[in-house]
C-alpha cells in the first residue's frame, strides 16, 4: 500500500498528538523541530522533507507490535525498524533523496558515534538504548563504508537535527508550512 500526501497529513493528524516516547515532545513536534531546523541551514527541499518525514515509520505502529505502544520500543528491547517500515509506503510519492535519508538516519547514529567520540554523550537515554539494539556503534570499516555510500553525509545532517529536535514547547511553523516541500518532492 502506498500513501498520499493527504494520507501523510492525516497520519499527522491522528497519531503527531502521540507522545515521542522517551523524549518530551510529541510525534508531531519532532518532526517539526527537525523540518525546522534543516529549513534553517537552508538544506534542499528533499532533505527537509526527509526531516519532515524521518520518524513517520514509528506512526505505523500498533499494539500488535509486542509493546505497549505508549511506552517506548528500546525500553522492551524492541528495535522497531521504524527507518524501513515507512519506506514501502513513500517509495510510489518520493525519490532516492527524500527516501534515502530517511533510510540511513539510524545508521547515522551509528556512523557519528564511530568518529565522533563526544556525539555519544549527547544521546537521549532512548537513543543510547536503542543505539545497541540497532547493531551499535560502527567499527572503522563499517564507517567508512557507511559514509561512502550515496545520501550518507545528508543522513548525518538529518541525524543531528533529529538529535536536536525534543525541545518542550518549542515553537515551530506548522504542518502546512513544511507540507509544501512534500508537494514540491512528490513525484509528478
Amino acid at each position: 500500500m502506498s500513501l498520499t500526501l493527504p494520507d501523510i497529513e492525516l497520519l499527522f493528524r491522528r497519531h503527531g498528538h502521540a507522545q515521542y516516547t522517551g523524549e518530551p515532545v510529541t510525534q508531531l513536534e519532532h518532526a517539526l523541530q527537525t523540518a525546522t531546523l534543516a529549513e534553517r541551514e537552508n538544506a534542499a527541499p528533499a532533505l527537509i522533507a526527509a526531516a519532515l518525514l524521518h520518524d513517520l515509520g514509528h506512526m505505523l505502529e500498533d499494539a500488535s507490535a509486542g509493546y505497549d505502544i505508549h511506552d517506548t520500543p528500546t525500553a522492551n528491547g524492541i528495535d522497531d525498524l521504524h527507518q524501513y517500515r515507512i519506506l514501502p509506503f513513500l517509495r510510489a510519492i518520493f525519490g532516492e533523496d527524500v527516501l534515502a535519508p530517511i533510510r540511513l538516519h539510524v545508521d547515522a547514529k551509528r556512523y557519528l558515534c564511530a568518529v565522533e567520540p563526544a556525539y555519544f554523550s549527547s544521546l537521549s537515554a532512548d537513543s543510547v538504548r536503542s543505539l545497541q539494539l540497532q547493531g551499535g556503534v560502527f567499527d572503522r570499516q563499517q564507517a567508512e563504508d557507511f559514509i561512502a555510500m550515496p545520501h550518507a553525509v545528508d543522513a548525518t545532517r538529518l541525524r543531528r537535527w533529529d538529535d536536536l529536535a525534543k525541545t518542550a514547547g518549542l515553537a515551530t511553523p506548522d504542518y502546512a508550512h513544511f507540507s509544501r516541500y512534500l508537494t514540491l518532492c512528490a513525484h509528478a
